[in-house]
């Protein structure tokens, strides 16, 4: 009697260690299938669309630091608010590509690239009207070049989330460059206005 109930312990401690087994064994996969899930879709990424994510994330850092220096230090109240609607904007479409990167596992850069950065030391020299003019200039600039890189993207994207973000961008894009070229000249004038009137009084 006391063989049979040593006997039948020792078979429910076996059946008790294959069920923790098939437990241990259930939970790792379900991880790994995750994590699996994750990488393929960071895989289906192409290296053009990643670039592209990477490359507005750096253009979008730029302009909601240089926004914050036209706030500050513009002469002019229209550029001011150009400068804080590139910080309210450029913050928003952000924090959307942030959420994007996250879901395809693309790294962001997280500070001004070296010519961002050259850019920002150049202007943060500048004061009053010459800060203006050269700031407005810029802004056309970089913002002639994103619509153009935005719209590429809208076209030819292959991951779709990342042809939607560009898709839905665009459109701020070339609000703002239209806001842009319509303030560049102002702030040329009115440098070409004072120097004229300056030498009039000499």
């Amino acid at each position: 009697m006391e063989r049979r109930i040593r006997n039948f312990s020792l078979t429910l401690a076996v059946a008790g260690l294959c069920w923790l087994g098939a437990v241990a064994q259930t939970s790792p996969s379900s991880t790994t299938a995750g994590s699996a899930t994750s990488a393929q879709s960071a895989a289906t990424i192409s290296a053009s669309d990643r670039m592209f994510v990477r490359k507005a994330a750096e253009g979008g850092l730029a302009e909601v630091e240089l926004g914050k220096l036209a706030a500050e230090r513009a002469s002019s109240q229209d550029v001011k608010q150009f400068g804080q609607r590139m910080v309210d904007d450029h913050s928003k479409a952000n924090d959307q590509l942030k959420q994007l990167a996250a879901e395809k596992s693309i790294s962001l850069p997280s500070k001004l690239s070296a010519k961002d950065a050259a850019t920002k030391a150049r202007l943060e020299k500048l004061s009053g009207k010459a800060f203006d003019r050269a700031y407005m200039r810029d802004m056309v600039t970089d913002h002639t070049k994103d619509v153009t890189e935005f719209r590429t993207e809208a076209k030819s994207a292959k991951d779709p989330d990342v042809k939607n973000f560009a898709t839905q961008t665009v459109p701020t894009l070339e609000d703002h460059l239209k806001q842009a070229k319509s303030l560049a000249p102002q702030t040329a004038r009115s440098h070409h206005h004072k120097a004229a009137s300056s030498s009039g009084m000499e």
